[in-house]
């Protein structure tokens, strides 16, 4: 399993060199050649671990205990191939491989969305088709992004084409922002996805569409949870590659990470955080805590 070790864990936990014995963990993907604006998301998985330092193991809001029955470590960075992005998605499909046969629940750190893609390629050789709830600004449907069929504004689109995703069953929430043409998000309504704009949202509490996703997907059916930072506003979230106003609150974002609590979660993600946009370090502070919120809502643990 090639791997750079990184500079600290998430959350000071262990660092692993193997998935074996492990519950969940946290992984990061320093990638960010598939971004189309601002780079940076490459030092996503540093910066977020550096900021993780401040958490603790209690979730005082929910009662969640993670740490008290499940073994989690940090498996450091996957070790991409920084001049090609084809190259780098089959190391880090191979890299997740090894992960879920160790009956592992991936957390990753990006990274750019294109990453969604190699991992989502690895779920399903392992679930099959998963479900998918999806937070961003962006749908990342694009057939290409100059002339490329994968970038970070494609992962789905391919998902789709190959197979990967129980199209009934995913959710885009926080869709917004300016387009290229006026039936953008028309594509993926036409898969089966259901899209929530954030103007729909942003007078409410999102508790009640989460429970909406829970009795739709049922807790049988593999999910992933795809984070793009950017779902949230820049007022709280401005270090991101591709910022788009109006944007999910910070609490709504705390509901759907909660709300998906009951769901089987197979894996998540937290992406597109670029430290060199927003020095204060708080965009990553919030990645860090939206991941250890990821980890509190997977099967197995328990709530005190």
């Amino acid at each position: 399993m090639p791997r750079f070790a990184g500079p600290g864990t998430m959350m000071r936990l262990p660092a692993a060199s193997s998935a074996d014995g492990l519950d969940a963990a946290f992984i990061g993907v320093p990638l960010d050649i598939g971004a189309s604006h601002r780079p940076g998301a490459r030092f996503g998985p540093r910066q977020v671990r550096a900021e993780s330092a401040l958490l603790r193991p209690y979730n005082m809001a929910t009662g969640a205990a993670p740490f008290d029955t499940l073994q989690v470590a940090d498996l450091g960075d996957v070790a991409i191939n920084t001049y090609s992005l084809d190259k780098s998605l089959d190391i880090i499909s191979a890299f997740y491989d090894e992960v879920l046969a160790a009956n592992c629940r991936p957390l990753t750190i990006g990274g750019d969305h294109t990453i969604a893609l190699p991992i989502l390629r690895a779920l399903a050789r392992r679930h099959g088709p998963v479900a998918l709830v999806h937070v961003d600004a962006h749908a990342d449907v694009n057939d290409e992004m100059f002339g490329e069929r994968i970038a970070h504004g494609t992962p789905f689109r391919r998902a789709v084409e190959e197979g990967l995703l129980v199209t009934d069953r995913v959710w885009q929430i926080g869709l917004r922002g300016t387009g290229y043409a006026a039936d953008d998000f028309d594509w993926p309504r036409a898969q089966g996805f259901t899209v929530v704009p954030a103007h729909e949202v942003w007078w409410r509490s999102l508790a009640p569409l989460m429970a909406q996703v829970r009795e739709r997907i049922g807790s049988e059916q593999a999910v992933y949870l795809s984070f793009d930072i950017d779902g949230i506003d820049p007022a709280f979230a401005g270090g991101t590659g591709t910022p788009e106003i109006g944007g999910l609150t910070v609490p709504q974002a705390l509901e759907i990470v909660r709300g998906c609590r009951g769901l089987n979660i197979v894996g998540a993600d937290l992406v597109e955080v670029s430290p060199p946009y927003d020095p204060s370090g708080n965009t990553a502070l919030l990645g860090a805590n939206l991941l250890y919120e990821m980890l509190c809502v997977l099967p197995g643990v328990r709530y005190r």
